[in-house]
């Protein structure tokens, strides 16, 4: 059996991952913080276009990121529930879709995609 995740205290089915970051993303919340009932957390920031996608095993951990090593430059609004607007190398996040998709496999499965490039921070 897989992780149970939520978002904001509710059950995240699988296969609503996409639209639940789409419709929050749309009410203007472009921070979304997943937690598993193993204590581990997934983090999905956006600024519409790209995003940054983390997995940490817990608080204080500095966990992984996807990655786009082709990609060159940076992006800015990042926008953090907290108002801070944050600027990352593109490096550093991928497109929208592909985080999408990443954040998708991740409930589903527990790992990240085969195909889906990430750094570790450890």
């Amino acid at each position: 059996m897989t992780e149970r995740w939520t978002v904001d205290g509710a059950h995240l089915a699988s296969d609503e991952t996409g639209a639940v970051l789409r419709a929050r993303i749309d009410a203007g919340h472009l921070e979304t913080w997943l937690t598993s009932e193993s204590g581990r957390m997934l983090a999905f920031v956006t600024n519409t276009e790209r995003a940054m996608v983390m997995l940490l095993d817990g608080e204080g951990d500095p966990g992984e990121h996807a990655a786009d090593p082709e990609a060159e430059g940076s992006s800015d609004g990042f926008v953090l529930a907290n108002g801070q607007n944050d600027r990352y190398q593109d490096a550093d996040t991928v497109p929208i879709d592909e985080a999408l998709r990443i954040v998708g496999h991740v409930v589903r499965e527990g790992s990240w995609p085969a195909d889906a490039h990430h750094v570790s921070d450890r």
